[in-house]
Formats: C-alpha cells, structure tokens, sequence
C-alpha cells in the first residue's frame, strides 16, 4: 500500500494547516512526520527552552494525531538523511510539507527535491507560515519592496477574504494513514538536552482585549499589552490567517505588526545574504568596538541605564523581551557602545523564546542603522528619555533591577551625549568612504 508523507516543520498543529490540509484533500494513507533536526539541535546548549517547549508541543500533537486513529512518527537526525529512509520505509510516492524561507531551509529543500526527484517521489510545499511569500507583493517594476510602508499599502490591496480564510483540515483526516501501532518519542535526554524547565511558555490563547488595547499599551513594558503570540507564530502551534483575521477587524496596529511579519520574511527570501550582513553592504565598513568588557555588561545588565539593563535580565530570566525595549537595548548595544549588531543579534538568537532569524535580524539591522526601511545611522535612542517616556514610575526597572537608585547600583558604563557623539562620527566616516 503506497503512502504520503507530511512532513510537520514550523507548523506544529493540525488545525488549518494549509500544507497537511493539501495532502489530506489529494491523497490517501497520509503519515505525519517531525524530524528533530541534528543540524540545528547540534549547535544549542543542553538547557535550551525552545526545544523543551517543541518536545513538549510534539507529545501533544502525537495524542491529538493519535485520537485520529493515526501515529505521528518522531524522529531525530538529519533531515537530508532520514526523509529518503522515511520515504523508503513507508513505500511514499509524494513527501508535502509547508515552505520555509531562511536560507538554510531553502537549500536543505533544494537538496531534498533532488534527492526525491531521482526517486520520482513528489516533493511539494505550501504556503502556511506567511499571508503572502516570496514574490507575491512585489513594485510595479517587478522588484522587491525594501521599505515597509508602500510594502504594506500593497499587501493590504492585495488581499481578499481567502488569503485569511482557514483550511478545513478536518473535513479529510480519513485521509490519515489508520495504525494502532505506536511510536514513542525520543527523550530529551537521548538527544543531549535537559528536560527542566526554566521559564514559563506564553499560552496560544489570549484576551481579545489585548488586541482592542494594543494600540494604547503596546509600548509601556510595566503593562501586559501584548499578545506574547510571537512563539506560537515561530512554531506554528497558532495559524497566521486565524491571528490575522481577527487582528483585520480589531486593531489595526496589531495587524500591521504582522505585516511587518511578512515583510522581514519577503526580505530574507529575496535578500538572503541579510541572515549574516546587514542589507546595505556600505555598513559592514564600520569599524566596530570589540570591547568584550562592554559587551558582557550589555548581556548581563550591567550598564548603569535602567532601562537597557531591566530589558536584559528580563530576558535572561524569562526567554522574552518587551519589543519597545529590543529597540532600546538594540540600539544602545550598536550606537552607544559601537558594537557589531551581529553580537547581539546572536545573542538574542541563544535566548529568545520566539527567535526567528528574518525578524530577529530585520529588527537589529533596522535598530544599527544598517537594514532596510533602517532608522537613520545618527538617530540615537537616548536611554534616559525612553525610561521617561515609557516607564515613567520605573514599575518595569524596579522589577528586574530592584538596585536601582541606590549605591549598589552600577554606574554608566558610557557617557550617553559621548557615545552619541562618537557613534554618529564614526557611522558618518566610514559611510564617506563607500
């Protein structure tokens, strides 16, 4: 009996998913599958969160799989290496899976068709982890958008009630390949990681009055005012058409920040050489500070500003960070301190819960001057007037850094008008040169 394979990546939900939805709606006898990726998994530490919060998203998707009748099966290893052997082993003609955009994927999947192609095994993708993707928003002349707003005009001419509609995966689950056979999970353990855990998951459901309210709360850090949704989007556990309806008609600033969603993910697919170097080439010149003194305060929260410090341990205790403080801290780290945005780039990349490379390095590009749509290299957040604006009673600083205002509290590791004035020559003469 010839069988399908759905391969589950950052889709981890059965509930309208367009690519599990295509194979059940085309095809008979379809096999869910994850893959643990070595590749991947190989580079984090043992205690990282992020594949604690899959394991644990997996176990459940498995019992609701199973409750179908159906297995997932779970394996860990290469991908490049195990889907052939899956394919094999279950007698597959076609392989579905949802597209992924980053560079690494897009080749890992290159080498899949091929492999898969010799094979005259179907290898086919849908769209599920954007509204648009690629090449669907594009200028007039046939180019890329590369600044947000005209991007975003167009996206919203773009789109029609279908673009949001849910895929109705549940009308063909009889599709499912029917097993009673079982197969268990790979421990945490068997593949080098601790199952402790350390922070608490954001849940997938939230007041609906966050999002009526975001436009009032969203920048204040002492308030809960955001929907904490970014993990379940990076993994798939929410749908992006389920959010983004509901954010159409309830707030438009909520939606546009998923706009922005898409856009970083349109950039990284046309523009793939911004997952290391900043877009425009001109600022990988800058002669950046290597000051690892500096850097290590910056990542401890050792400053001596408050708000940049608060932004810091709250992310190392908890995996998350307030977006109006990722700017703050992203910005101090690449102007006040002149370090490479890569550095703190990478290290959100180590800690963040919602970690996703288009938005992450979108965000610190824009935040250094050096990205697309980027502030101005001589706008300079100045730490002090953010803390007034946005913290003005401190119930955010004095939650995360209780020292404050007191002798133990470390002094400025910079001068700000300093900094400022030294950031701004130093952008400007390495920019004279290009």
């Amino acid at each position: 009996m010839q069988k399908v394979i759905f391969w589950h990546r950052r889709d981890l939900r059965i509930e309208d998913n367009a690519g599990l939805y295509h194979a059940l709606k085309n095809e008979k006898n379809v096999v869910p599958v994850f893959i643990f990726d070595e590749t991947i998994l190989s580079l984090l530490p043992s205690t990282d969160q992020r594949v604690l919060f899959i394991h644990q998203t997996i176990k459940s998707l498995q019992e609701s799989y199973r409750q179908l009748g159906t297995e997932l099966h779970v394996y860990y290893g290469k991908p490049v290496e195990l889907i052939p052997e899956i394919v094999g082993n279950f007698d597959a003609k076609a392989v579905y899976a949802n597209r992924d955009y980053e560079p690494l994927a897009l080749e890992r999947d290159k080498q899949l068709f091929e492999l898969l192609t010799k094979r005259d095994v179907v290898f086919k993708g849908s769209k599920d982890h954007v509204i648009f993707e690629k090449s669907e928003v594009m200028k007039a002349d046939g180019t890329p958008y590369t600044v947000f707003t005209p991007y975003m005009r167009r996206w919203k001419e773009k789109l029609t009630d279908f673009h949001l509609k849910s895929y109705p995966v549940e009308q063909y689950v009889a599709n499912l390949f029917q097993t009673a056979d079982r197969h268990e999970l790979p421990t945490l353990e068997s593949m080098g990681f601790e199952s402790q855990k350390r922070h608490d998951f954001p849940t997938a459901s939230f007041a609906e009055k966050i999002i009526q309210k975001y436009h009032e709360t969203r920048d204040f850090p002492a308030v809960a005012g955001t929907s904490r949704q970014s993990l379940h989007l990076r993994f798939g556990t929410t749908s992006i058409r389920k959010l983004a309806k509901l954010a159409s008609v309830t707030n438009e600033k909520y939606f546009n920040e998923l706009i922005w969603r898409d856009f970083y993910q349109m950039i990284i697919f046309h523009f793939p050489h911004t997952a290391k170097d900043s877009f425009r080439r001109e600022y990988d010149q800058i002669p950046w500070s290597r000051n690892e003194v500096h850097f290590s305060a910056w990542c401890d929260g050792k400053t001596g500003y408050p708000l940049v410090d608060a932004g810091m341990r709250e992310l190392n205790a908890t995996g998350h960070m307030h977006n109006r403080v990722r700017m703050v801290v992203a910005s101090f780290l690449s102007k006040h301190l002149l370090l490479d945005w890569r550095w703190g780039a990478q290290y959100f990349a180590e800690k963040l819960l919602d970690f996703e490379l288009a938005s992450n390095n979108g965000g610190w590009q824009w935040a250094a001057g050096c990205g697309c749509d980027a502030a101005p290299y001589f706008r300079v957040f100045n730490p002090a007037l953010q803390l007034d604006k946005f913290d003005k009673e401190l119930k955010y600083v004095k939650k995360w850094v209780p020292e404050y205002g007191t002798s133990a509290y470390v002094k400025p590791i910079v001068d700000h008008k300093a900094a400022r004035e030294l950031a701004i020559s130093t952008y400007k003469t390495a920019l004279a040169k290009n």
